[in-house]
């Protein structure tokens, strides 16, 4: 099971990544990510990085970046991270990309779901989910939060990442 780092800020530069094969030439971007203090991550987008909303990203965006904690990085500053999920933020959204049990609860037990009749449920390929997210990692996006430990919340949506279970 994967366990997610994140990374938000703006986006500062947007480049093309060379792999080293030419049939992948242009296939792969390089995602300059600073934060509120200065902080700069660079995301390596790959043709699999799922995208949220399927929304094109620009150099001033706001984003968030998830990541593999443990997946092997360069030892280079600034940090060099593989996108395995990229997000749009706008106020009063967030985003959480992580393992909820049958419980929904997150693997970090910070965060709770309370299915609403509104809540979208999706996959990855835009088509309903009709099972329950449970035991599953999913993208949540979400407003307000109770002060309760853990946070409790009802999401507007939920893309459930049905392959990623399985890595």
């Amino acid at each position: 099971m994967i366990r997610y780092g994140s990374f938000s800020g703006f986006i500062t530069m947007i480049d093309d990544f060379w792999t080293g094969d030419e049939e992948t030439r242009g296939c792969y971007k390089m995602m300059t990510v600073q934060d509120m203090e200065g902080g700069i991550v660079n995301f390596v987008v790959t043709p699999s990085t799922y995208f949220v909303n399927h929304v094109m990203m620009g150099i001033g965006d706001w984003v968030i970046g998830f990541y593999d904690l443990d997946a092997p990085v360069p030892a280079i500053y600034p940090p060099q991270y593989r996108a395995l999920v990229m997000a749009k933020l706008r106020p009063g959204l967030s985003i959480k990309v992580d393992y909820f049990n049958s419980e929904l609860v997150s693997s970090d037990g910070t965060l709770k779901l309370n299915i609403g009749p509104w809540t979208r449920i999706i996959l990855e390929n835009g088509q309903i989910f009709t099972e329950s997210p449970a035991n599953h990692t999913l993208i949540v996006l979400y407003g307000p939060v109770t002060r309760s430990i853990p946070a409790q919340t009802t999401p507007y949506k939920i893309i459930v990442l049905c392959d990623r279970d399985l890595e």
